[in-house]
């Protein structure tokens, strides 16, 4: 029981770590990855379908993401949905082929996208903090319903403890190794 509470707090907790990563990747550096672009949904005969799900995306190189519609019909849709996202990018379409290039980053714009990761980060610090209250509440269940002793719930709550400490060290990694990259360049 005492391992299923474990487990469930572990498991929760590297969710947010992904959850944070994912977040993340949306924030943009200056350089060009197909990620960038995933959160972007298109009308496709009437339904909102992610932007992957109708075109190929790819890093032309360093600066350029190279989108291409697989159906004609689709570039004026796709261009205006990346126009219309809140990425502040401009695309031009060659034909079948759609170029996002991407703009360099100013200093001021780089330390307000650092406001924002720093923000993403403590929401996931949040997030790993109610997983242990939870974790926690229901060790005092289990002590309240004699299903566990004291001793048993003490040694759990440091146990949950560490591992809040653990994921809490891994999100500050993520800040820092994103931090890293946006201020770089």
């Amino acid at each position: 029981m005492i391992e299923d509470i474990q487990k469930r707090a572990a498991e929760r907790m590297g969710k947010s770590i992904e959850a944070l990563k994912h977040e993340l990747a949306k924030i943009r550096t200056g350089r060009a990855h197909p990620s960038l672009l995933d959160h972007i949904t298109v009308s496709y005969y009437g339904n909102d379908v992610p932007l992957s799900q109708t075109a190929n995306i790819t890093a032309e190189d360093a600066r350029t993401l190279t989108v291409t519609p697989w159906e004609r019909t689709m570039v004026q849709a796709i261009e205006k949905a990346i126009l219309s996202s809140d990425l502040g990018l401009n695309p031009s379409s060659m034909g079948t082929v759609i170029r996002v290039p991407m703009p360099p980053l100013t200093e001021q714009r780089r330390k307000d996208l650092v406001k924002v990761v720093r923000h993403e980060a403590e929401n996931a610090r949040v997030a790993i903090r109610n997983i242990r209250r939870d974790a926690n509440n229901e060790l005092k269940a289990a002590l309240k319903d004699k299903q566990i002793s004291e001793d048993q719930e003490r040694r759990s709550q440091d146990q949950i403890q560490k591992l809040t400490d653990q994921y809490v060290k891994d999100v500050e990694k993520v800040l820092q190794d994103k931090e890293a990259d946006l201020m770089s360049m």
